[in-house]
């Protein structure tokens, strides 16, 4: 750590293979060296305390994000003007037709449905006694959810989990992971161009309301296949991380398992929790308009500021006991979905999803083990599992 003319700087490289795998130190010690830190090797400003990333994330017109998320170039080119890359007012245009389908009133109406076929999977699951709380959990579950919602069919749909992975390589800077993606996320928009048409979409879906949208004038016909490409890649895993990592803190804190076979009720503050604890989505970039106070530290004009969303859900500042996870905390206003006009749009689906799997395993399941290595997924942006072997009585 060093103190420059413009502030703090640090040699940490948020985006080596160590600190993807264990972070937390390394937030620490940037929330300790000041409110912005310059990270001379990824050549942006780490905003790491909750008040500061809420800051950033609020306000679109300071730290905008038009010239795009990503910390590559390439990646923000590809993105230009969609949904994750724009600002009001043609953020609130693409916001709004996710938004009909996407709303906590809409998803409520869907309560039903899923939890049906959350409680389905676990019963299977449960009866075997032992299997992979990411593969045949956590990774299936979504992802037919939100297939069947955009209507896809069923062609392609094997491919989903890791197109999705590859998206959120690519908003890393240029390293091997973001080069690695880049033909997976080609591979991706061919499939949307070439499957998520409105004659093959289902009818009734999300899908199809896009392109009813366009119809209407709402939105221009352009945006329709980003628009549905974007959700395609964004709309699992949140969720997917959310239950990996859940099944695992469960697993290794079995007095916490108790507290809620205790009471079934703290199931929305566990969802609360997992998504503070370990966030599933770790940061996005974003670029100062002008020169920038962020808590007294200035941010030049143009500089690539990263809001990093895990270390601001552990910042001691903030949260009494931070790095302790603690089923009953209810973090209502933590940062794991985002914050703005950049929240997730998918928010109350993931909720729902997560609390449907939860509460379905609280009430089938007496003790989680876990049965061999947790094999943890390395990725630039989302921070999660590959593989978490369990037994379940």
């Amino acid at each position: 750590m060093a103190i420059t003319a413009t502030g703090p700087s640090s040699e940490v490289d948020l985006f080596s293979d160590d600190s993807v795998r264990d972070p937390y130190g390394r937030y620490r010690e940037l929330r300790d060296a000041g409110p912005a830190v310059y990270l001379e090797k990824n050549q942006a400003w780490a905003v790491t305390r909750f008040q500061g990333v809420r800051e950033v994330l609020r306000d679109w017109e300071r730290f905008t994000s038009e010239k795009g998320v990503a910390m590559n170039e390439a990646m923000n080119a590809a993105n230009a003007g969609s949904i994750v890359a724009s600002d009001p007012p043609h953020h609130t245009q693409l916001r709004k037709v996710l938004s009909e389908r996407l709303s906590p009133g809409a998803i409520a109406k869907l309560t039903g449905q899923i939890s049906t076929q959350a409680d389905a999977l676990v019963a299977t699951l449960v009866e075997r006694g032992d299997f992979d709380a990411v593969q045949d959990l956590a990774a299936f579950f979504p992802i037919s959810v939100v297939a069947d919602l955009i209507g896809l069919p069923d062609e392609g749909r094997e491919k989903l989990l890791d197109w999705g992975n590859a998206v959120f390589d690519g908003f890393g800077p240029d390293n091997p992971r973001t080069a690695e993606a880049m033909p997976k996320i080609g591979e991706m928009w061919a499939y949307v161009g070439e499957v998520a048409t409105r004659d093959r979409l289902a009818p009734g879906s999300m899908g199809l309301a896009v392109y009813e949208a366009a119809d209407r004038g709402e939105i221009d016909p352009e945006s329709c296949i980003p628009l549905m490409g974007g959700y395609v890649a964004a709309g699992m895993d949140t969720t997917i991380n959310a239950i990996g990592t859940g099944v695992q803190l469960l697993a290794e804190h079995p007095d916490q398992w108790q507290v809620l076979k205790a009471d079934p009720s703290l199931i929305r503050s566990l969802g609360n929790e997992i998504l503070r604890y370990d966030s599933p989505v770790q940061m996005f970039a974003r670029t100062a308009t002008d020169d920038q106070e962020i808590e007294g530290q200035t941010v030049p004009a143009g500089d690539r500021v990263l809001a990093v969303y895990g270390s601001a859900n552990r910042d001691e500042r903030k949260w009494d006991d931070a790095d302790v996870f603690d089923v009953a905390r209810n973090p209502i206003d933590h940062l794991g979905l985002g914050f703005g006009v950049h929240r997730c749009a998918g928010a109350a689906l993931a909720r729902l999803e997560i609390e449907a799997i939860f509460a379905s395993l609280v009430e089938r399941v007496t003790a989680i083990e876990i049965e061999g290595e947790p094999v943890r997924q390395l990725n630039n942006t989302v921070r999660g599992l590959k593989s978490l072997p369990v037994s379940v009585s």
